[in-house]
């Protein structure tokens, strides 16, 4: 497996990886899976801001995962804390491809000049994402009560956060 940047070329796995999670987890609070151009745009805004948009890539060539960074908030005053993003392909869970991704993702961040990171995780029941943020130092600092509404059931947002 190798981690590089990602590519317009990776939008279609993207919407693909993605779309599972929409459509069966709480890993996103989103009801529908974006498209590949929303994708394509979604991924240029975070470049555009100089922040990294990574891919995992098995040897056979297919992208078995991606992560990024975000701003945390459009405020000015929270220009140096990010929010990470990890999807890994259902098919490829269990296979460490996170912990790969994660500190990668970090490194970038730090280089880029952000000062903290937050995880904003969708639910107890993300345990593996939980446990993922705290193997790399990431600490839970709070949670949002039934903060999302999704698959008919009131669902908590746990925070968690790092310092870079």
């Amino acid at each position: 497996m190798r981690i590089r940047p990602a590519q317009d070329t990776d939008i279609q796995a993207f919407a693909g990886i993605y779309g599972h999670y929409v459509r069966n987890s709480t890993a996103t609070f989103e009801n529908d899976p974006p498209d590949a151009a929303a994708f394509l745009q979604r991924r240029a805004d975070v470049v555009a801001r100089g922040l990294p948009w990574l891919v995992a890539e098995l040897e056979s060539g297919i992208v078995a995962a991606f992560a990024y960074a975000s701003p945390y908030r459009a405020r000015e005053a929270y220009r140096f804390t990010v929010e990470d993003s990890i999807y890994v392909d259902a098919a490829c869970l269990g296979r460490g491809i996170g912990s790969a991704l994660l500190p990668r993702l970090i490194e970038s961040c730090e280089q880029a000049g952000a000062r903290q990171m937050v995880a904003i995780i969708g639910g107890q029941e993300n345990s593996a994402s939980i446990r993922l943020h705290a193997k790399f130092g990431f600490r839970h600092v709070g949670a949002l009560e039934a903060a999302g509404y999704k698959f008919g059931r009131w669902i908590d947002t746990i925070l968690m956060q790092r310092s870079l």
